[in-house]
C-alpha cells in the first residue's frame, strides 16, 4: 500500500503533532509500509529517500503553509492510494483518499483560541475539508465525541485510536543520568514536577494555589519545579508563571529550570516525587502518560481526555478546586506507600498504550480507506 504523509511538522520535533509525525512514520516503517513522506521545499532535507521536498507557493509562512496543505501535497499524492495529513488540515480538494488526525478541537470550543478573523476562517476552511476526508483519527474518546458533536461527522467515520509514550520512557534511567540531570538543574532531594506548557487552559493559577494550600500543611519541603521555557510576555493567552506564583503567595516555593531537552526528561521525571497537570482541556494529554511510564505519581485534571489516558494509574481531581488539588498533594507527599503503591499502578497503566499498537490500528483505517477507493 502506498501512503503520502504530510510532512509540515517533521523538523518540529518541540510540538505535539511533530512528536506524533515522527512516533508513527517510524512504526510504520516497522510494519513495512510503503509511505513517502512529502516535506516543504523551504524546510531542510532529510536525506532519507522516503522523503520528498515539494514546493510551496510563497515565502510568507501563512501563505506556504496554506499552498502546502492545500495544493502542493494533494498534487503530490496523486499517485497514492492513501493521503494521511497527521494534523487539522486536511484539503478541500482531495486528489487521493485522505485520513486526516485531529488531536482536538482547542479552537473550536475555547473562545481565548479562536484567533484573529484569519484563524477563524483557516478553521473554517479545515472544519469543512474534514467533512470531504474518507477518515478521521483522534486521540481519545473525549475528543471523538467534540468531532462527531461540532463538526457533525458521522461516528463510524472517526476512529480512536490512542497515543503513547515513546520507549525511552518506560527502559529506565541510569544512575549516572540521574546524577547529572540533578546537578544541572540544582534539583532538590524532594520535588513536585509541571510540564506541559503555559498558555491559558494549562490552569497554572490554580496550580500555584494548591501549592500555596499544600505548603501551609507541609512547609517548604517539597518545592514545584516548573520547565519549559517562558513565556515572553505576560498576556490574557499567556499569564506568566512568575507573575501567578507571586500572586498566590508562592514565588520563594516554585523553582523555573527552564526548557528541558526531550531526552533529559525519561531523568527529570524520575527525579521527581509528584507530577501534577492541571489542565482544563486536552486532547490527549502526553506528559502525565510519560510521567506514569517513569513510575512517577500523578496528579491530573478530571476534565477532557485525561480520565482516558490516566486511568485508575493517578489520582485525577477537579482542575477548578485548588483546595483538593491541594489536599491531593498533602495526602501524597506524606505518605510513601501511597506513592510506591500509585507508581506500580502508573506504569501498569502506562504500558497499556505503545506506538506500535497506534501504528497497526492507523494501518487498519488505511486499509479500510483503500479498500472504498
Amino acid at each position: 500500500m502506498r501512503v503520502g504523509i504530510n510532512g509540515l511538522f517533521w523538523k518540529r520535533e518541540a510540538t505535539g503533532s511533530g512528536q506524533y509525525t515522527r512516533s508513527l512514520v517510524r512504526e510504520l516503517m516497522a510494519l513495512e509500509t510503503e509511505y513517502t513522506l512529502f516535506i516543504p521545499r523551504h524546510k531542510p532535507g532529510t536525506g532519507d529517500p522516503h522523503h520528498r521536498l515539494i514546493a510551496p507557493f510563497s515565502q510568507s509562512e501563512n501563505l506556504s503553509k496554506v499552498w502546502f496543505e492545500q495544493i502542493s501535497f494533494p498534487r503530490a499524492c496523486r499517485e497514492m492510494e492513501v493521503a494521511h495529513v497527521p494534523y487539522f488540515a486536511p484539503p478541500l480538494y482531495p486528489s487521493t483518499p485522505t485520513v486526516v488526525t485531529i488531536h482536538d478541537l482547542i479552537p473550536l470550543i475555547l473562545p481565548a483560541y479562536k484567533g484573529s478573523t484569519l484563524v477563524r476562517l483557516y478553521s473554517r476552511l479545515v472544519s469543512i475539508a474534514a467533512k470531504r476526508a474518507q477518515a478521521i483519527i483522534t486521540d481519545s474518546h473525549s475528543s471523538k465525541r467534540d468531532i462527531v458533536s461540532l463538526l457533525r461527522i458521522p461516528e463510524e467515520r472517526v476512529h480512536t485510536i490512542p497515543l503513547a509514550a515513546d520507549e525511552r520512557f518506560m527502559s529506565g534511567v541510569g544512575t549516572a543520568e540521574l546524577d547529572r540531570v540533578r546537578r544541572k538543574y540544582s534539583l532538590p532531594p524532594e520535588f513536585i514536577l509541571y510540564l506541559g506548557g503555559f498558555d491559558q487552559r494549562k490552569n497554572m493559577d490554580a496550580l500555584f494555589k494548591a501549592l500555596k494550600g499544600a505548603r501551609e500543611r507541609l512547609g517548604d519541603r517539597c518545592p514545584l519545579v516548573i520547565a519549559g521555557t517562558l513565556p515572553s510576555e505576560d498576556t490574557p493567552f499567556f499569564p506568566h508563571p512568575r507573575r501567578l506564583a507571586e500572586e498566590a503567595g508562592v514565588g520563594d516555593g516554585v523553582c523555573f529550570i527552564g526548557w528541558v531537552p526531550e531526552e533529559e526528561k525519561p531523568a527529570l521525571y524520575g527525579l521527581s516525587t509528584l507530577f501534577v497537570y492541571p489542565s482544563l482541556y486536552e486532547g490527549f494529554g502526553l506528559p502525565p502518560l510519560e510521567a506514569m511510564a517513569c513510575g512517577t505519581p500523578v496528579i491530573v485534571s478530571s476534565a477532557a481526555s485525561l480520565p482516558e489516558v490516566v486511568g485508575d494509574g493517578g489520582v485525577l481531581v477537579d482542575p477548578r478546586e485548588p483546595e483538593a488539588w491541594a489536599e491531593a498533594m498533602v495526602a501524597l507527599l506524606t505518605s510513601p506507600q501511597k506513592r510506591e503503591e500509585l507508581s506500580a499502578k502508573a506504569v501498569e497503566q502506562a504500558q497499556k498504550f505503545s506506538w506500535r499498537k497506534t501504528a497497526r490500528e492507523t494501518l487498519e483505517v488505511y486499509k479500510q480507506v483503500a479498500a472504498k477507493r
